[in-house]
């Protein structure tokens, strides 16, 4: 009987947060370090699962850029990168749309429909959704630089999402779009969450990675910040706290406040249940950036 009282007790302290979130919008990045092999894990789905049924309204953009790696590799095409971003050559991005829609977004939509969660599988190309211009950019020496098919947002119609949000299912979306042409391209997933968060102005925008959060010290987790302003973050990244792979993070997190997006969180996927900790609880378990 008091292990009963004990869940009714926590199921009533995240009341209030519940009916404070109802159909709001919380996207969520779900890829790299955080998604492991490549692998839906159960866990987090079943946390998406939980949000969508006590009426929130979940996205999901995922990665895969380990079984890209894999797959182009079998395939006998070369992975390289430049300033973090796949070098996409016109044989590559066959492959990264392949894995991304017909392997890795197949496999989470299943998943969560295994947990009788009504979700549904797009891209950014899907009614052209997401439109791009080729990415560009100069290295040191001031010569051009060529990804290749690797794609700069600068449009997302937001239609598809909305028509799938009011009908209660939860998006899945694989981190692709599309040129004036038609033609396809590779999108980081961390921008991809951060033009759709702030296309729909989301409540939350939340990333998934392997660490808890930003701590002063890496090597020391009691040194996590929990709540993070904006106008301490050029501060942080000068002393060098917020660094290599966090860097794109937390660019796409203040992208998506300078655009109205609420609040942004930054979250292990790592420890069970940490989104839910991370919005239904006053002290949360990671860092959330806010204006």
């Amino acid at each position: 009987m008091e292990q009963a009282i004990a869940k009714v007790d926590t199921l009533l302290a995240a009341l209030p947060y519940i009916q404070a979130f109802q159909d709001r919008v919380v996207v969520i990045k779900y890829g790299g370090s955080a998604l492991g092999d490549d692998q839906p894990d159960e866990r987090i789905l079943r946390d998406v699962t939980f949000m969508a049924a006590v009426g929130m309204r979940p996205i999901l953009v995922h990665g895969g850029g380990k079984r890209i790696s894999k797959r182009l590799q079998e395939a006998g095409i070369e992975s390289s990168f430049i300033n973090g971003l796949r070098v996409t050559c016109a044989r590559a991005i066959k492959v990264v749309e392949d894995v991304l829609v017909n392997d890795i977004n197949a496999a989470m939509v299943a998943a969560l429909r295994e947990l009788n969660c009504p979700a549904i599988g797009l891209s950014g190309t899907t009614g052209r959704m997401i439109r791009v211009n080729k990415m560009t950019g100069l290295d040191a020496a001031g010569t051009a630089i060529d990804w290749g098919f690797v794609g700069k947002v600068t449009r997302v119609n937001p239609r598809p999402l909305f028509d799938e949000l009011l009908a209660r299912r939860v998006p899945v979306i694989a981190p692709l779009g599309v040129d004036d042409h038609g033609s396809v391209y590779n999108i980081n997933a961390d921008t991809v969450a951060s033009e759709i968060a702030s296309s729909l102005t989301a409540e939350k925008l939340v990333y998934l990675t392997d660490v808890p959060g930003i701590m002063r010290d890496p090597q020391k987790p009691e040194t996590l910040i929990s709540t993070l302003h904006t106008g301490d973050v050029p501060a942080l990244i000068e002393l060098g706290v917020i660094a290599g792979g966090m860097l794109p993070k937390i660019e796409a997190c203040l992208n998506a406040l300078r655009n109205h997006v609420h609040k942004t969180h930054i979250v292990s996927g790592r420890i069970p249940h940490s989104m839910l900790l991370e919005i239904f609880t006053a002290q949360g378990i990671g860092t959330e950036i806010v204006p």
